[in-house]
């Protein structure tokens, strides 16, 4: 909000001198404007001259000067003054009677503070998690899922009608020679007893036989063929797999309060696929290679794009051509963000070129939203010891396992259930912030310490920094009639304060636009900071000019409304008591 109103002030002083003096127009979203890390250099700062420079032939210093000269011939309120710091840097600093009635403004939309109809109710399809039936959930759908999630929350908060879509994998060869291996091996009362660890056996031992009778391979292929025919049979077991699969997912999501409105998996556009080929082959886009069907995209800089197997079965490429075009008729949304692993990069690339040849009228936004690995403290792959990536539900329990040892040290006197609620809320939150604070195309490391550590950058932190300025408040003696007086909140830290969550509003933008959640986890680490240092600095509960007090709890429990919007945009849970 505040700095919203300084780059306006900047952008309309530039533009008189831009057209005075002949320079090239700039946008106000290209205009440069940070908080300097050293108070005496003021509120805000901009790099303005800098960016500039080359293009007008002349020194920062220069261009400082003259835009610091229109500057000040209408100088607003809210800016006390505007100064030239060494170079060109140009400084800005704000009038703290205006930044201290600024937390009467806050206080009027606490609870929605942050929030706009800036989308105008346009449609963003957000697909992310999307796991394959018949396989455990593991630790890389963990990132999908969270990250995924959180921009779903960030572009409700902007106004924007978000579409939250699990792309089910439950279609392809593997599924034949999951079917093949249920007819072999199967047990129906043991899948009932534990679905995804016997299909997954099932699975595994398929491959474990095909080593010594390579015939398998070929029925395994015969019975995805017998599926996609419609085989009654067939379609009977894997409809069988698929909702056994989605009743151990359910239970995951309900764990992770996460909510799909839909659940559309790759089958959905089977029927879709021919035309689709039929279609590309009209448009003289196909070649063949080896008995399969490319696409070359040589031109563009990625390798062919392969749309149809030597045996004529469907690809993911090609189902994920189906699904876009399905998406663009039915929504035309204006983005689609797609969130998947860093590996599925050159995937992504193909099937973006290829939406933009066949759809060239299309003015859908397509995102890759990309993310790194998990991995150990070693600096690992997250995984078992054979290999195989740790399930979802086992990183779960032990983080509550851990979770509950630590609650049972501190609050000794607790029952059980309540320890156990604490515990879980703790280890949840700490899953999803140890993910989303870090920017998402980093590594994220599992380590249990950090990641509960109450006085480290986690969510546990965020949690006790809750529940810390909720005592205060609850402590505080209620006071009637008294009208609170802004002014008085003149202690530097106060100040801070009120400037820190008057960017609350920006640093959603910011995160929506960049598709990085991390801002607002940084954002939050450091109001938490900061309050904290006014907790241990001004002793609030002891002030005894009264309307100066209830200025001070008003602002306290203005940080405690920003922590809770900003916690519950990344899916986590506050915490009154901890």
């Amino acid at each position: 909000m505040l700095k919203s109103e300084i780059k306006k002030y900047i952008h309309q002083s530039f533009k008189k001198v831009a057209k005075k003096n002949n320079w090239p127009l700039l946008s106000i979203n290209d205009i440069p404007l940070e908080t300097p890390a050293i108070e005496q250099f003021g509120d805000y700062s901009t790099t303005i001259a800098f960016l500039i420079s080359k293009n007008v032939k002349k020194s920062p210093l220069e261009i400082a000067e003259i835009l610091v000269k229109e500057m000040n011939l209408q100088l607003p309120n809210k800016i006390l003054k505007v100064e030239i710091a060494k170079n060109g840097f140009i400084n800005f600093y704000l009038n703290p009677i205006f930044i201290q009635k600024q937390l009467e403004k806050i206080l009027k939309n606490k609870e929605t503070f942050g929030f706009s109809k800036k989308g105008k109710k346009e449609k963003i399809v957000i697909d992310y998690s999307s796991p394959n039936i018949a396989k455990p959930m593991h630790i890389g759908h963990l990132r999908s899922t969270i990250i995924g999630e959180a921009l779903a929350n960030l572009y409700e908060c902007l106004g924007y009608q978000v579409i939250r879509w699990n792309y089910l994998g439950d279609w392809g060869t593997q599924f034949g020679k999951l079917i093949a291996a249920y007819k072999l091996w199967g047990n129906k009362k043991e899948i009932e007893k534990a679905p995804i660890a016997t299909l997954l056996h099932l699975y595994r031992k398929f491959h474990q036989e095909l080593k010594n009778n390579p015939e398998l391979e070929k029925f395994g292929q015969q019975e995805f063929k017998k599926l996609e025919q419609g085989n009654k049979e067939n379609r009977k077991l894997w409809l069988w797999f698929k909702k056994e699969s989605l009743k151990e997912f359910e239970k995951i999501y309900h764990l992770l309060n996460i909510k799909f409105d839909l659940f559309v998996s790759e089958s959905f556009f089977e029927k879709d696929l021919l035309p689709l080929i039929n279609s590309l082959h009209k448009k003289g886009l196909t070649q063949e290679s080896q008995g399969a069907i490319i696409i070359p995209l040589e031109k563009y800089g990625l390798p062919p794009a392969l749309i149809q197997k030597s045996d004529e079965a469907s690809l993911y490429l090609t189902r994920d051509l189906a699904l876009i075009s399905y998406r663009f008729k039915k929504y035309q949304p204006i983005k689609i963000l797609y969130v998947v692993g860093n590996e599925q990069d050159i995937h992504f690339k193909q099937v973006f070129t290829l939406a933009k040849i066949l759809f060239p009228k299309q003015k859908t936004e397509l995102a890759h939203v990309k993310f790194g690995l998990v991995l150990s403290t070693e600096k690992k792959k997250f995984s078992t010891r054979e290999g195989e990536l740790i399930s979802l539900d086992q990183v779960i329990n032990e983080a509550i396992e851990k979770s509950l040892e630590i609650i049972k040290k501190k609050n000794t006197d607790w029952p059980l259930k309540k320890q156990e609620k604490l515990a879980q809320a703790i280890a949840l939150g700490a899953l999803k912030f140890n993910d989303l604070k870090s920017f998402r195309t980093l590594d994220v490391v599992f380590d249990w310490d950090k990641m509960l550590d109450f006085s480290g950058n986690t969510s546990v932190y965020l949690q006790y920094t809750y529940a810390r300025i909720n005592k205060i408040l609850t402590k505080a003696k209620k006071t009637k009639n008294i009208k609170p007086n802004y002014l008085s909140l003149n202690h530097p830290l106060e100040i801070q304060l009120i400037k820190k969550l008057s960017e609350f509003p920006e640093i959603i933008e910011l995160s929506a636009e960049k598709y990085a959640p991390n801002y607002l986890a940084t954002y939050l680490l450091s109001l938490a900071d900061l309050s904290n240092q006014y907790y241990e600095s001004v002793p609030v509960l002891k002030e005894e000019n009264k309307d100066r007090l209830q200025a001070q709890l008003n602002l306290l429990q203005t940080i405690t409304q920003i922590l809770k919007n900003g916690l519950q945009i990344l899916g986590i849970q506050v915490l009154k008591e901890i």
